[in-house]
Parts: structure tokens; sequence; C-alpha cells
């Protein structure tokens, strides 16, 4: 079970590694995606803004044309009252010239601030775009190197099933599943296990040493070898 331990962990190694970069280029991937959502979303602000721009500025041609005409018109008018009606028109339209004049303004800067925000963007998005080809590459390399490796290796533990005990492999996996490491099986060192460190007692290591049974950590319930067992394991 040592020897299938052994095995289990390099596969363990190899997936861990392997497993950081997919996470990686996922996130990478989502980053890009909501990069270029900020971006199509703030063009299509501008393009909004900009037609709004055009919106008031003809709005302000044609109070220029009313004050004009309201101005032709006093020249005409027969009494006072007409000639203060008129006034109270051209006086409206030139609060309006100069409320749209300032929307106008707020508009531009908005306008700016959103081009910068574009900028900012863009930019971020090429490194991110250049980050993921690199992650990739990364990626393409590992899974091409550690394939060949982890197939071996799986075909390596399959073999120390046939030899195990269904009732052991059962709960070796059990233990395995659990454990932090996927360690089930670790060896004594220091007079401690191997998986949670707490000591073992003198009497449960000569129990182990005499390989007569299965022997479990008492604290953490993880099987424990003695290190002639673990220094005659070679998984190379």
């Amino acid at each position: 079970m040592y020897s299938l331990q052994q095995f289990d962990s390099q596969i363990d190694k190899i997936r861990i590694i392997r497993g950081e970069l997919p996470l990686e280029v996922r996130d990478l991937e989502d980053e890009i995606v909501g990069l270029e959502t900020r971006v199509n979303n703030h063009k299509q602000d501008i393009e909004s803004t900009e037609k709004n721009i055009k919106e008031k500025q003809e709005n302000i041609k044609n109070s220029f044309e009313l004050i004009k005409k309201y101005e032709d018109q006093q020249m005409n008018v027969r009494n006072n009252r007409e000639y203060d009606s008129l006034s109270k028109e051209i006086e409206f339209q030139t609060l309006e010239i100069q409320l749209t004049e300032k929307r106008i303004k707020e508009n531009k800067l908005s306008l700016e601030n959103k081009k910068q925000e574009i900028e900012l963007s863009e930019t971020q998005l090429d490194e991110r775009k250049k980050d993921l080809e690199i992650k990739n590459s990364e990626l393409s390399d590992i899974v091409i190197e550690t394939e060949k490796e982890e197939d071996g290796l799986l075909n390596l533990s399959k073999k120390q099933h046939t030899d195990i005990d269904d009732r052991l492999l059962t709960a070796y996996q059990r233990i395995r599943k659990n454990a932090r490491n996927g360690l089930a099986v670790v060896k004594i060192e220091r007079d401690a296990c191997g998986g949670c460190f707490n000591k073992i007692p003198p009497q449960h290591q000569l129990d182990i040493m005499m390989h007569k049974k299965i022997i479990v950590c008492e604290y953490c319930g993880r099987i424990l070898v003695d290190n002639e067992i673990a220094n005659s394991v070679d998984v190379h």
C-alpha cells in the first residue's frame, strides 16, 4: 500500500501542477471578456453621447432662430403687452441656450472620460491577451510533458490494486479521500505520524515494525509504516 500511495501522490502532484494553469487560463479568459464588454459599453455610451450633443447643438440653433424671429416681431408690435410677451419668449430661449450649452459641456467632459477609460481598458486587454497566450502555451507544454508520465503512473497504480485485499483497498481509498494532500499511508518520522505529526506510542511503533498487522494512527486514522518498508519501496 505504501507503493500505491507513492504512485498516487506523484499523480496528485502532476494534476495539481496541471490543474492550476487551467484555472489561471479561465480567469484570464473571464477578465478578457469583462474588459471587452467594458470597452464595447463605453463605445456605445460615446456614440449615444455624441448623438445627444448634436441634438442639443441643433436645439441651440433653433433657439437662436426663434430669438431672431421674436426680435423681428417686436419691431412690429401694436402694444406693450405683445412686446412683453415676446420679451419673455426671448428670455426663455436665452435661458434654454445657456442650459443646453451647460449640458453640452458636461457631455463633452463625459466623452473625454469615456475615451480615457477605453484607452486604459484596451491597454489592459492587450496585456491580458498576451498573458493568456503565454499561459495557453505553458499549459499545452505541461499537458504534453505530463500526459505520458501520468498514464504510466496510473498503470502502475492499477497494478498495485491487484496485490491488495479489496477490504484494505477500500479503506485506503476512503482514508485518502478524506486526508490532507491525499495521504492515506505515511511513515513514522521522529516517533510521530507523518500525516498529523502526533507522537506514536512505543508499543504501537513496535507493532508497526513487526509487520504483522495494519496499524493506523489513533489521531488521524492514517495507515502507518516504518522506515524499513518506506526505504524498500522504489516507485521510479
